[in-house]
């Protein structure tokens, strides 16, 4: 039987590949946060050995009819970003999947109301949302598995939690595997207009683009950190007038697999909460509690499915 071991939010601003010289002179000579707080996360948890696996949820893959899985035995290339090709411009990855898992989880979608499809194509277009986080996280750990799944456009909240019971069950089901999730993507998502972009580039909060959305933010990271996922699941609609990116579908579908309003796990937050051009970035990690996800000592505990 396999096991979620560990999951985080996490953010995949562009910002953080870029060199460290322009890094310093975009952020008033200091350097931004959330690379040291990845490359701490990387230390503290990615550098161990008691996962084999990792799935992210990617808030820039977006999906029409049904959820998509990455399902290659393998993914290698370079990576030239169509949104900024002049900070992400031909970047090399290459890393093992894990098409067991894949096709595992595909398998739960009748079981909980929603379509998810494993795809094998090796020319499935690859995105930052993964790619940047797997240069902190993944690179130079050759035996770490990684995969991932979109977001689906025409799916609402419940499509997205369905998601994750899915992922739970398709994990559960895979045996020996050891997964950690990521959550890939930003809290509140509203970029400066371009002719005043350059003035909000550094990372100091103040710089996010309302105190609307700055005060929403940091209620759910203290939420996240009091391992309140059940206040941050049952406020959606008033987050959602900050508009999180993806609709805050990244962190749903890994709730999903997580428990939902059940799950109990407290964020450990890496680096400070940061701007990016107007949108609210952070790193928020759950280490799987002691007696479970949900209290209850299950590795993960998946709501019972609804009907469609």
């Amino acid at each position: 039987m396999g096991e979620i071991v560990g999951a985080g939010l996490l953010a995949h601003v562009p910002t953080i590949v870029l060199p460290r010289e322009t890094r310093l002179e975009l952020n008033e000579g200091k350097e931004v946060t959330l690379v040291t707080g990845l490359q701490q996360l990387r230390r503290d948890v990615f550098e161990r050995d008691d996962y084999d696996t990792v799935l992210v949820m990617d808030s820039h893959w977006a999906t029409t009819v049904e959820f998509v899985v990455a399902a290659q035995h393998r993914r290698a290339g370079l990576f030239t970003s169509e949104e900024l090709p002049r900070g992400m411009c031909r970047m090399p990855y290459d890393f093992p999947g894990d098409p067991e898992l894949a096709h595992h989880i595909a398998s739960f979608a009748d079981k909980h109301g929603t379509w998810i499809t494993p795809i094998e194509d090796v020319h499935l277009p690859i995105y930052y949302a993964t790619i940047n986080l797997w240069k902190f996280l993944g690179e130079g750990l050759p035996d770490k598995r990684w995969l991932s799944i979109g977001v689906c456009q025409t799916g609402d909240m419940e499509d997205h939690l369905r998601l994750g019971r899915a992922v739970a069950d398709g994990i559960a089901a895979t045996p020996g595997r050891r997964v950690l999730l990521i959550a890939s993507g930003a809290l509140s998502h509203t970029f400066w207009p371009l002719r005043e972009l350059r003035d909000h580039e550094a990372s100091d909060p103040v710089h996010i683009f309302s105190p609307r959305a700055r005060a929403a933010d940091l209620e759910r990271i203290d939420w996240l950190s009091q391992g309140r996922h059940d206040r941050v699941i049952d406020t959606m609609d008033a987050f959602w007038q900050v508009k999180p990116e993806a609709k805050f579908f990244h962190y749903l579908m890994m709730a999903g697999a997580l428990g939902e309003r059940a799950c109990t796990a407290r964020g450990r937050q890496y680096g400070e909460y940061e701007n990016s051009v107007g949108t609210g970035q952070v790193h928020l990690w759950f280490d799987r509690p002691a007696d479970g996800w949900t209290g209850t000592g299950q590795s993960a505990s998946p709501a019972a499915p609804r009907p469609a």
